[in-house]
């Protein structure tokens, strides 16, 4: 007798308990409640011959982008190789595209995920885990048109579907479709308000239309659901700290930094790289925030090897050690970068591309900021400026960038490139106070308060 998960997608395990573990599991991972292992530990218990719970390990783990726990999911994908071959084929092709991840191959492994979700559009984990490295690997088209592909297959009772919605809204979001970006985020809230990536699908919409004080209220609105028992949260900070950015409420920032962005709420990389960048920006505005940045460097572990795992990290990892006023270890992060980067061995990794293209120009731009060379920092990254989605994230962080230039236009009397960055800006979106902090710093009569 085949059997099948909730969406009817062929499950290699006959045990109801151990498919019932893996749903939380997939649960867990698409809302990011706690993290997806003991569940995951108890489909094993369940089933000990089952690969996929393996293969999801090494997923979650590989997904956090920490170079430090490669060699776990190696062991775990080990394991799942072990028991492949009473493995379905669909679970057997989420564990090659694991491989392909751990390789380091990333858009190898998205390739992999998008042919299977042709065939099973309603592989919850394919969707999750190919939109994460789409968002890694800054492919916007791909981040919007893979959940448009799967949803109309999915049925609205299904307890996941209101989290591919978000998946959904979020691609719209990076697509620059704002108002539909933004009904899809609201549509899945309605159908379930445990859905944090709606939350910050709909931020994000609010952030690039410069909707800062309703932003603010719409994050301490659904606050209730991710501030707490949520991995998702750290990032929502930041959100709302970006929202306070924007209203020049450095003092707001701070706040937010000293609570929600350091010490013991910074468990991962990830959640380092938004500290590094609020506090990176803070600095960029004249902002005292050595003794922060050093605290988060020296509990970063940045001298192991985990230097050129990933580009979009390192930028902030460099970020980190100037705004702490180390300009010799980020030298030297960088070289260790570069050398990876151009490394033959690494030649296959889709990092050696966003280092060589996009990594290691904005981060020797920032090394230039930091020396005080303000028109070498803008030689370096406003080139870039272009293809910065290569190397990840989303427009929000990479508006770093942006806000690095403006910064060593401003110091370095760059008038004309200041004025060209601002009006760009100006276009875009209402001019907030952030916005007019700028304009002001290249002559902006308007900078009082006009579009």
């Amino acid at each position: 007798m085949s059997c099948t998960d909730l969406r009817g997608n062929p499950s290699g395990s006959r045990s109801e308990p151990a498919r019932a573990a893996v749903e939380r599991a997939l649960w867990r991972m698409m809302s990011f409640y706690d993290t997806p292992l003991a569940d995951l530990d108890n489909a094993v218990a369940a089933d000990p011959g089952w690969a996929l719970p393996h293969a999801m390990k090494a997923g979650f783990l590989l997904s956090l982008t920490e170079p430090g726990l490669v060699a776990e999911a190696h062991a775990h994908l080990a394991r799942a190789e072990a028991l492949a071959a009473d493995a379905t084929p669909r679970e057997r092709t989420h564990l090659g595209a694991l491989q392909q991840i751990a390789e380091g191959r990333w858009h190898a492994a998205c390739r992999t995920w998008d042919a299977l979700l042709v065939e099973h559009p309603r592989d919850a984990l394919a969707l999750q885990w190919a939109h994460l490295w789409d968002y890694y690997r800054g492919d916007a088209f791909a981040l919007r048109q893979r959940p448009a592909r799967a949803l109309p297959e999915w049925d609205e009772s299904d307890p996941l579907h209101a989290c591919v919605l978000a998946l959904h809204a979020f691609g719209l979001e990076e697509g620059n479709l704002y108002p539909q970006a933004e009904e899809a985020g609201r549509r899945a809230l309605a159908a379930d308000p445990r859905v944090p990536w709606a939350v910050h699908a709909v931020a994000h919409v609010m952030e690039m239309q410069g909707r800062f004080d309703e932003g603010s209220s719409w994050l301490r609105l659904h606050q209730p659901h991710w501030a707490e028992g949520n991995g998702f949260a750290c990032h929502l900070w930041w959100h709302q700290a970006l929202f306070r950015l924007e209203a020049l409420d450095s003092v707001g920032v701070v706040r937010l930094v000293d609570h929600h962005l350091s010490g013991e709420a910074l468990q991962i990389t990830l959640q380092r790289v938004d500290a590094a960048a609020m506090l990176w920006r803070l600095h960029l505005l004249g902002e005292d925030v050595a003794a922060r940045c050093r605290a988060l460097v020296d509990d970063w572990a940045l001298d192991g090897d985990g230097a050129g795992y990933y580009a979009f990290n390192d930028l902030h990892a460099v970020l980190a050690m100037l705004g702490a006023g180390d300009l010799a270890a980020a030298e030297r992060h960088v070289a260790r970068c570069a050398e990876r980067a151009l490394a033959p061995a690494d030649a296959c990794r889709s990092n050696h591309a966003m280092a060589r293209e996009v990594g290691l120009p904005l981060m020797r731009g920032a090394l230039a900021y930091a020396r005080g060379d303000d028109a070498a920092a803008c030689e370096a990254m406003y080139p870039v400026r272009a293809i910065t989605h290569r190397f990840g994230g989303s427009h929000a962080q990479r508006d770093i960038v942006d806000q690095t230039l403006l910064a060593a236009a401003a110091r370095g009397k760059l008038r004309a490139l200041g004025r060209a960055l601002v009006n760009e800006r100006r276009m875009a979106r209402p001019a907030s106070p952030l916005t007019r902090h700028w304009m002001a710093q290249f002559g902006e009569r308007e900078a009082a308060g006009v579009r």
